[in-house]
């Protein structure tokens, strides 16, 4: 049997570059990797504001809402944490859903108060403001001529 352990130097072994070149693609244009994050708690608490700011009973659609686009935004976070080549395309999927989100307490809910408006306003602004960030990074990043 061949000894196939490389104690010591691993620049020698043939593989080296093949992996570097990977990881180089893999890495490309991930300068923002720090915004998966936070969208992702976004979206999470997108899906939970509801219970948190109490307004399941008396407005039970916009309480729907909420957690479906939670739910969404939160999968968004981690396809561009798991495949960021092919997934950050759809970070204008994101600023749609940003918009979407800022204008569904008065399509949605019924009579909404000002806490219900307050709380999608600044959901839906900050999944705008983090849909640009990716897809300004995207823009970047894209293969050029």
């Amino acid at each position: 049997m061949a000894d196939v352990s490389h104690r010591g130097d691993m620049r020698s072994h043939p593989d080296v570059p093949e992996m570097q070149a990977r990881y180089a693609r893999m890495l490309d244009g991930r300068d923002v990797a720090l915004v998966d994050g936070p969208v992702f708690l976004l979206g999470l608490y997108c899906a939970a504001s509801p219970w948190i700011l109490h307004y399941t009973a008396n407005q039970p659609a916009l309480a729907t809402h909420n957690l479906i686009m939670g739910i969404a935004i939160g999968l968004l976070a981690l396809g561009f944490t798991r495949a960021p080549e092919r997934m950050y395309g759809l970070s204008w999927a994101m600023c749609a859903m940003g918009v979407w989100m800022i204008i569904a307490p008065w399509i949605v809910g019924r009579a909404p108060d000002t806490g219900m408006i307050i709380n999608n306003v600044v959901i839906g602004a900050l999944a705008l403001v983090l849909g640009l960030v990716c897809a300004g990074t995207a823009a970047r990043s894209g293969p050029r001529p």
